[in-house]
């Protein structure tokens, strides 16, 4: 069985030496010699050194541990009587009888022949380089393959001292001494080493290093042992290029970037550099050819990678198409995805054609190139190519097999990202058709859009924005964001849309419109395979220029925020109400006077977090951010358009997960001299008094023209107040680009049109209204209903004629004033 050994090795002075005369006695007996037999120096000297022996127990045939030369291993009796196995060499002493006798115990005799002979088979074996270097790091003694490497030189020194680790781990010789001076020996530790013969490639080698000591135990060098795992570094390398461009590449949705990743994972893995050419049909999201005859200008380089500087300038640059180069069979093999390797600079020159313009294809100093073409479903999209000029070898069918691995796993995702392009620009333009024109401006509001689509993978979201002319010059200024992106969020952006502007049509408070909303998107919900994706969030704001006042409600959408003339800033604090799809939760309509002049800012999810990237939501920074954006860009004087590129502008070149949505309105006002109102018992005297007053405005106002339609238009509506209504009622005149005329009354109850019958006496006093103005219609109030018309003022009404004209044919004989005597009201 296996002898235990010690280590460090006993050293010399753990020898037994003794001495014994001509007589044979002994005459000197060494502490080692005690400590091993038990006997101290006082008993045993002057005795006979044969009362040490015990029986023979071996032959010179079979000595325990193979004995050693110059010895016999004898049986020597300890002090307390069991035998002690003694190697024992006598030597002769000079001028002298006596004889001095060596002697070692058998297993440190074992021990010693062991570490012998595993040098010895270590240094002679030539499966690998084993070397044994001292303190100065030179080579002591080394195994043939070492001397085939060619590493050992006139003055020792190993070119392993020089190598370089893969990973940047320092070099071998920075190795050896941290192996030396710590005593920790170092398994496999990979580095390169230049292969001896010129025009290969880098040779990979596994080192184990670990220290070397002298008989005293102490480190007088390092024994290194060095493996050739080339192929095997070149296995994982390829796994991992192979791996990277299955995980991070492929799974990218955007084109360009795809192809930027494939040529930093080319460089400087595969080669010096790389290029990546697109057809223009896979950058816009078509269709790219199954086939393609040569070149013809529709290929475009999109990326470039230099592993040693910048992508020269002499050379094809990003954004450029390639030049014309001729139909050949190499088309063929790149269509069924070969890859194509020219290690002679010659063969490429010739397969690019003679046109000038593919000299700029051909790098300075090229050495070999490798290329295939990017296919997926049989479809060309691109070609990459990879050039060595500084690496003196040439690629093999291993860097070919590896560059195709890489080639169609990019291919699959990058034509994932061609079709994504086209879903995402297909998105956009429906999201774009469906949103109102950018600018647009009335009595109440000057208002400007922006929208940025979402990128990456997030896709089109469903945020719109709307400027909704009312009644009354009043403006409704809407922001929505729905759940979700793509088709399908866009979809549902449009039906809410339309269901606003619907709603809003009907004069609708804020507080009473998204209620309705609410509805129809737990409709839609029920309709939907995934109830849980349907939602969206709204801010509805209807802004009245005459009094100045915005009533506003939320639906789980940010705070609008508004800059006053002075350039002040702030957020109106809404009533929070809950997302559109809860159902069953009320709205709360918050009201503000906002001042003439001033910008009032409504905005989605998404631009609160594209401006305050990086700040803190928490306590208010992100906030401040936007009230600090929104006061730096309303300048005094400067145009929407302007405040909108200030505010969007920095957001269009960073990444956005979510669509940025900003609607600006500028408030404007209506000047008390343009509006005039009363106030009247409910008594028939009223009728004749608002005709009386109303005419005497329009005179003051140079409307004189519209006096007799305007008299009609009060006359019925005054007529209907006091026939539905019991309290009091208010009329209003507001001249702007049209004269707006305003019946207020109590009734809740609703003004119908309807056609009357030749033998009804009444019926007739709305339709007449109808005819006399460009619109009619009413509204509700927190009690009772307002009704409204309008009348344009230019061209304005010259004549009665142009009245008698618009009236109904039942009576068309009759004077102006008698039709206004016989007016009846009508519910």
């Amino acid at each position: 069985m296996p002898v235990p050994r010690s280590t460090p090795p006993v050293p010399l002075n753990g020898a037994v030496t003794v001495v014994i005369d001509g007589q044979g006695r002994l005459t000197h007996w060494s502490r080692a010699a005690a400590e091993l037999l038990g006997y101290p120096g006082s008993e045993v000297l002057g005795t006979s050194a044969r009362a040490l022996l015990g029986p023979r127990r071996y032959s010179r045939a079979d000595e325990p541990y193979g004995g050693a030369p110059g010895g016999r291993v004898l049986a020597l009796t300890h002090r307390d009587g069991h035998p002690v196995d003694v190697w024992v060499r006598l030597l002769g002493m000079s001028g002298s009888p006596d004889v001095l006798a060596f002697g070692l115990p058998a297993l440190t005799l074992s021990a010693w022949s062991d570490d012998t002979a595993l040098g010895r088979t270590l240094l002679t074996q030539d499966a690998w380089q084993m070397a044994v270097h001292d303190l100065d790091l030179r080579v002591r003694d080394s195994s043939p393959a070492v001397t085939r490497a060619g590493r050992l030189s006139e003055d020792g020194r190993d070119p392993l001292c020089a190598m370089p680790g893969v990973e940047g781990s320092g070099t071998g010789a920075d190795l050896l001494a941290q192996v030396m001076e710590t005593g920790v020996p170092v398994v496999d530790a990979s580095g390169v080493l230049r292969a001896p013969r010129p025009g290969q490639p880098d040779l990979i080698y596994s080192m184990t290093a670990a220290p070397v000591h002298d008989l005293w135990g102490r480190t007088n060098g390092a024994l290194t042992s060095l493996v050739d795992v080339t192929e095997r570094y070149r296995s994982m390398r390829r796994l991992d290029l192979v791996y990277r461009a299955s995980r991070s590449i492929s799974e990218s949705l955007d084109v360009d970037r795809t192809a930027q990743d494939l040529v930093d994972l080319l460089v400087p893995s595969l080669g010096d550099l790389a290029t990546v050419e697109i057809a223009d049909a896979t950058l816009r999201g078509d269709e790219p050819p199954r086939s393609v005859e040569g070149v013809h200008g529709d290929f475009r380089r999109i990326a470039v990678k230099h592993a040693h500087g910048p992508w020269p300038p002499d050379q094809l640059q990003p954004g450029e198409l390639l030049p014309p180069i001729p139909d050949q069979l190499g088309f063929r093999g790149l269509e069924r995805g070969e890859v194509l390797v020219a290690n002679d600079p010659g063969e490429y020159v010739a397969f690019l054609g003679g046109d000038p313009g593919a000299a700029r294809m051909v790098p300075e100093g090229m050495r070999a190139s490798i290329g295939a073409a990017l296919v997926a479903r049989g479809l060309v999209l691109g070609y990459v190519q990879v050039y060595r000029t500084r690496r003196p070898y040439a690629f093999d069918g291993q860097d070919a097999k590896l560059l195709e691995e890489i080639v169609t796993r990019v291919a699959l995702g990058m034509d994932n990202a061609r079709r994504y392009t086209r879903e995402h620009r297909m998105a956009v333009l429906l999201q774009n058709s469906l949103l109102p024109p950018v600018s647009s401006s009335t009595a109440a509001t000057e208002t400007t859009g922006i929208y940025l689509s979402a990128e990456g993978d997030a896709g089109v979201g469903g945020d719109w924005f709307d400027a909704v002319p009312l009644s009354s010059l009043r403006t409704a200024l809407v922001v929505g964001d729905v759940i979700g992106h793509g088709l399908g969020a866009s979809a549902t952006m449009a039906r809410l849309r339309t269901a606003v502007q619907t709603l809003a049509e009907l004069d609708l408070a804020p507080d009473e419109l998204l209620p309705r909303l609410d509805d129809l998107v737990q409709r839609m919900a029920e309709e939907s395979d995934h109830p849980d994706t349907v939602g969206a969030s709204c801010l509805y704001a209807v802004y009245d220029p005459i009094d100045q006042l915005c009533r506003l409600a939320g639906a789980g959408h940010p705070a609008p925020a508004v800059v006053h003339p002075d350039g002040t800033a702030r957020f109106i604090d809404v009533s929070p109400g809950p997302t559109l799809g809860v159902g069953g939760m009320p709205f709360e309509v918050t009201e503000v006077r906002i001042p003439p002049g001033s910008v009032l800012a409504l905005f989605s999810n998404g631009f609160l977090e594209a401006a305050s990237h990086g700040a803190d939501r928490t306590n208010g920074d992100a906030e401040a951010d936007v009230l600090a954006r929104l006061s730096r860009a309303c300048k005094p004087g400067r145009t929407l358009e302007a405040i909108g590129r200030d505010l969007a502008g920095p957001l269009r070149s960073t990444p956005r997960t979510d669509d940025i949505t900003i609607l600006l309105a500028r408030t404007r006002a209506v000047p008390a001299d343009r509006t005039a109102q009363w106030q009247f018992p409910p008594e028939p005297a009223a009728v004749a008094q608002a005709r009386e007053l109303v005419t005497e405005q329009l005179e003051r106002w140079g409307l004189a023209d519209l006096a007799f339609a305007t008299e009609l238009v009060v006359s019925e509506l005054v007529t209907n107040a006091l026939r539905y209504a019991d309290g009091p009622i208010g009329v209003r005149l507001v001249k702007d680009r049209v004269l707006i005329c305003e019946v207020t009354d109590s009734s809740n109850s609703q003004p119908r049109l309807r056609q009357a019958r030749d033998t009804d006496e009444g019926g007739r006093g709305l339709f007449l209204v109808a005819q006399v103005t460009t619109h009619w219609g009413s509204r509700y109030g927190i009690s009772g209903k307002t009704v409204w018309t309008e009348q344009a003022i230019e061209p304005a009404v010259e004549s009665e004629n142009e009245v008698r004209n618009a009236l109904p044919n039942e009576v068309p004989n009759k004077a102006p004033n008698e039709v206004l005597n016989e007016v009846r009201p009508e519910a």
